[in-house]
């Protein structure tokens, strides 16, 4: 008996991999239940991964330039779960049955496979998980967010599978749409690194005030699309720069402006210094009051952008303003004067 079980979940397991290649197919009944019932992380189907696809514009690939995701300047979390369209029904159906056969031959629960087959199959609502109408809608499902530790939102997303037809709009809290597509959205956005450049480059002196500028290429527009193709839904997320905030790493510093935003003027973010100049205040830069001495100061660069989106249906919205920032050594020196 053993090993019939044994080739018997080997079977049943190839059957639904090859139907949803990302499903754990050890998944026991309980996993479609209350969060209470099921063990921490499993609380989609068998660990399912979403269908929602990604794609990016504007952020440079390759070469040396450092990328990153934005960091929310205000308190704002991604959502944690959502229910979004997953199977036709009759993929459900032979999904379905294979985790019922698998659950009988470990020697399951009787009585939850029997209230769940009555749900999905017997008409208490669903008759036949509603194959006679697979052209007409899809089952929607729970799908964990895998950059959420799942133990921190256990009691989220406990619905069970449930049906929702063409064109029609679940209303059910946490269903997927396009502004929790927006939100998604966000968590991939990638923005260029913030290398700003500076002169005098290679060092400054005390009282000695330092240019600061950005390069342009580094502060276009760049924008990431979540959508989910079948359901006709999706949101792009547009991050546009707006400052550029300068830390000096240390109190004994004057920034320029005095608060140490740099602000988009005409297009760029500071100006490149030009010969001759030495003399002029920066409209973006510092000066360092006091030596370095051993070890040099950390200048951070921190570029803040402006967050928005718009998405199927006309829809269109603000996301908090996000920011993503880099530090450079500075080696700071006394001017040293011989007096006579």
């Amino acid at each position: 008996m053993p090993a019939l079980k044994r080739v018997l979940t080997a079977l049943l397991a190839a059957s639904v991999t090859s139907l949803v290649p990302v499903a754990d197919a050890s998944a026991s009944i309980e996993d479609f239940g209350p969060a209470e019932t099921r063990q921490s992380g499993s609380r989609t189907l068998g660990g399912i991964a979403s269908h929602v696809a990604f794609s990016t514009k504007g952020a440079p690939s390759g070469g040396r330039r450092q990328t990153g995701t934005l960091r929310p300047v205000t308190p704002w979390t991604p959502p944690p779960c959502w229910y979004e369209p997953y199977w036709k029904a009759r993929d459900f159906k032979k999904f379905m049955e294979a985790q019922w056969l698998m659950h009988s031959a470990a020697g399951g629960d009787d009585a939850a496979l029997t209230a769940d087959k009555e749900r999905l199959s017997g008409g208490h609502p669903y008759k036949d998980f509603n194959v006679a109408k697979n052209a007409d809608g899809m089952w929607w499902t729970a799908i964990d967010n895998p950059t959420i530790d799942g133990d921190a939102t256990a009691s989220d997303c406990t619905r069970r599978p449930f049906w929702v037809g063409k064109g029609e709009v679940p209303d059910v809290p946490g269903a997927i749409g396009p502004e929790m597509l927006a939100g998604l959205a966000y968590q991939r956005t990638e923005v260029p690194g913030t290398e700003v450049s500076m002169a005098p480059d290679n060092g400054t002196k005390v009282n000695l005030p330092t240019w600061v500028w950005l390069d342009r290429a580094a502060f276009k527009p760049v924008s990431a699309t979540a959508s989910l193709p079948e359901a006709g839904l999706w949101a792009t997320a547009t991050a546009k720069p707006v400052s550029l905030r300068i830390d000096p790493g240390t109190g004994d510093a004057a920034t320029y402006p005095a608060s140490g935003e740099c602000a988009i003027e005409g297009g760029s973010i500071g100006e490149p210094y030009a010969r001759g100049r030495a003399g002029e205040t920066p409209p973006c830069g510092v000066s360092y009051l006091r030596s370095s001495g051993g070890a040099p100061y950390e200048l951070g660069a921190t570029l803040t952008w402006r967050m928005s989106w718009r998405g199927s249906g006309g829809t269109s919205g603000d996301l908090p303003d996000g920011a993503f920032g880099a530090g450079r050594d500075v080696v700071v020196q006394e001017i040293q004067a011989v007096n006579r």
